[in-house]
C-alpha cells in the first residue's frame, strides 16, 4: 500500500503543476507543511487531503468558477466538493486503501469550513498558507478591493489560536502589510471585536 500512496501523491503533484494559478503548487506544499506543524501526528489521509485540497483548480474544464455562484460561500463549498470528487477518482485509480480515500476526501470536502478537529486544522493550514504564499500574487491579479475582501474572509475563518500566525506576517511590500492589517481590523469590526 505505501506504493499506492506514493503514486497518488506523485499524481496529485503532477495535477497541481498543471494549474494556471502560479502559486498553486507552492500553496499545496505549504498547506501540507502547516498541517504537519499544527498536527504532527497527521496520518496519510490527512496529508493527502492537505496536498490535494485545491486539486480541482488544476482542471480548467471541471473547475468551478466564482462567476457561476451568487455568493462567495456557495462558490467555496462547490470548490471543496469538486476537489473531493476529483481526489476520489485519482485515489481510486491509484488503488489507495478505501479507508484512507474516504477520510482524505471527507477532509478535502470540508477544507473551507471545517467542523471537526481535523478539518479545522486543514482549514487553518489553508488560510495561513493563503496569507503567506498566495496573497501577494492574488493582489497582483485581483487588486486591492478584492484582496481586502478575500483577506477579511480568510482571517475570519481562522481559529482564534492560529490568528496570531497571520498577525505576525509582514510582507516586503508595505502596501500588502497595510492591506493585511486593514483586513484584520475589518474582520474584528465585523465580528463585534
Amino acid at each position: 500500500m505505501p506504493e499506492a500512496i506514493a503514486a497518488a501523491e506523485d499524481r496529485i503533484r503532477a495535477c497541481i503543476a498543471r494549474s494556471r494559478v502560479p502559486e498553486d503548487r507552492q500553496h499545496a506544499e505549504s498547506v501540507l507543511q502547516w498541517v504537519l506543524r499544527l498536527a504532527p501526528e497527521a496520518d496519510e489521509a490527512f496529508q493527502i487531503a492537505a496536498l490535494a485540497h485545491d486539486i480541482e483548480r488544476s482542471d480548467e474544464v471541471r473547475k468551478v468558477r466564482r462567476s457561476d455562484f451568487e455568493g462567495y460561500e456557495a462558490f467555496k463549498a462547490a470548490h471543496a466538493l469538486n476537489s473531493a470528487r476529483m481526489l476520489r477518482g485519482l485515489l481510486d485509480e491509484c488503488c489507495v486503501e478505501q479507508a484512507i480515500t474516504e477520510e482524505a476526501c471527507r477532509l478535502a470536502a470540508l477544507h473551507e469550513v471545517g467542523g471537526d478537529p481535523r478539518s479545522d486544522v486543514l482549514k487553518d493550514a489553508d488560510s495561513i498558507s493563503f496569507f503567506e504564499v498566495n496573497m501577494p500574487l492574488y493582489f497582483e491579479r485581483e487588486g486591492y478591493d478584492d484582496t481586502l475582501r478575500r483577506c477579511t474572509w480568510g482571517y475570519r475563518r481562522l481559529s482564534p489560536t492560529t490568528r496570531n500566525v497571520c498577525e505576525a506576517i509582514a510582507y516586503p511590500d508595505p502596501e500588502l502589510t497595510r492591506l493585511l492589517r486593514e483586513a484584520i481590523r475589518k474582520a474584528g469590526e465585523e465580528s463585534g471585536g
